[in-house]
């Protein structure tokens, strides 16, 4: 028995009904939403969207990195991207620790981690901000791109735009 026997057997029952073979890799709204991996979060459904429209990055804390710049460009360049939404969230992980905190309940594991920067977010509005305008100054993303902020409330389902 596997441990992940439970998602095979689900995913037999999703490709019974599957409907989306038709779409092709482009975001049909010209949209990238940063979001983060919290299992709260669905992208899709709070924004309105459909399969198809979007492209979702997701990893802890929304935060854009190095690799969530390079998938912008491949997501301009190739996949139809014309405008970036960069969505934390209410009542996230990352906000509530930082990374000498992460290194030390790691290091407890007997895991050295300091090499790793996991980004943690001391200061929601502040990283909002530090990662919206990465965004707009990468020089190899469009200068006229809309890129916008919002946060995301896990409680009401509201999302409140960044005036960053």
């Amino acid at each position: 028995m596997s441990a992940f026997d439970d998602l095979y057997a689900a995913n037999e029952k999703f490709a019974e009904s599957f409907g989306s073979s038709g779409l092709t890799g482009r975001a049909a709204r010209g949209l990238a939403v940063v979001t983060c991996m919290d299992s709260r979060i669905d992208p899709l459904g709070l924004l309105g969207l459909k399969p198809g429209d979007a492209k979702i990055l997701r990893n802890a804390g929304a935060r854009v990195t190095d690799d969530v710049l390079r998938t912008l460009v491949l997501a301009v360049v190739l996949l139809g991207v014309e405008r970036v939404l960069v969505m934390p969230h209410t009542d996230c992980g990352m906000a509530k620790v930082t990374d000498a905190d992460v290194h030390r309940l790691a290091g407890e594991r007997g895991i050295d981690t300091r090499s790793i920067d996991f980004h943690t977010v001391p200061d929601q509005n502040e990283a909002l901000k530090h990662d919206l305008t990465r965004i707009r100054t990468f020089p190899f993303l469009p200068k006229e791109m809309p890129v916008g902020g919002a946060i995301y409330d896990v409680h009401t389902g509201r999302l409140t735009p960044s005036d960053h």
